[in-house]
């Protein structure tokens, strides 16, 4: 199941029930989906479908990233869905990706259910990886929004890149600072200037 579009007929803060073809779905959501959906009668949301040997249980969201960092989170030893949607809920996804590309363990340890080690399993497992989705993009180093950059030409010169051998880290960065300054170059040209300026 990729998304559940349909009427918003119950929501707390936890939970939202979606009515599709007749079928009502209880979905475990955080509060930054609660925020965003709250008010409104159609709604979709993306799902992930957590199955166990005793329950089985939807968890929604109101975009693909938030999903992507929640599985993300799951993937980390010691932290459950429950957490990953507690760990949601206390921050946004742009400031999350920032304190894990940051390692700013201290951020991640405030929130309830994370200890330090988890914390710094959550930084370590996961900072590559948020880069290689291109998440980290909302946020630079001084916590300033930056100016927008074509994400389609982005996320193909990264990817161009990252299979030329390039680590994903340093590359991002190199790739929207080039953008930054000419948003209008095609990707080819993105790469090539690129190439010239990765260490």
């Amino acid at each position: 199941m990729e998304y559940i579009k349909g009427e918003l007929t119950e929501l707390t803060p936890a939970l939202a029930t979606v009515e599709a073809a007749g079928v009502g779905y209880g979905l475990s959501i955080s509060l930054t989906t609660y925020s965003a959906i709250q008010g409104k009668k159609e709604v979709k949301l993306y799902v992930y479908e957590a199955i166990r040997e005793d329950a089985y249980q939807l968890y929604g969201f109101y975009n693909k990233k938030e999903r992507e960092l929640f599985e993300l989170l799951i993937s980390v030893s010691g932290v459950g869905a429950n957490t990953a949607r507690m760990v949601l809920s206390s921050t946004s996804v742009s400031e999350l990706c920032h304190a894990i590309s940051t390692g700013n363990e201290r951020l991640i340890k405030s929130i309830k259910g994370i200890g330090l080690k988890t914390a710094q399993r959550i930084i370590v497992d996961l900072r590559d990886k948020i880069v290689a989705l291109g998440i980290t993009d909302e946020i630079p180093a001084g916590g300033t929004m930056q100016a927008p950059v074509n994400n389609e030409v982005k996320d193909e010169a990264v990817s161009a890149l990252t299979m030329l051998g390039f680590s994903p880290a340093p590359t991002q960065k190199v790739v929207v600072q080039i953008l930054q300054a000419q948003p209008d170059l095609p990707v080819e040209q993105v790469v090539k200037l690129a190439l010239k300026q990765i260490k």
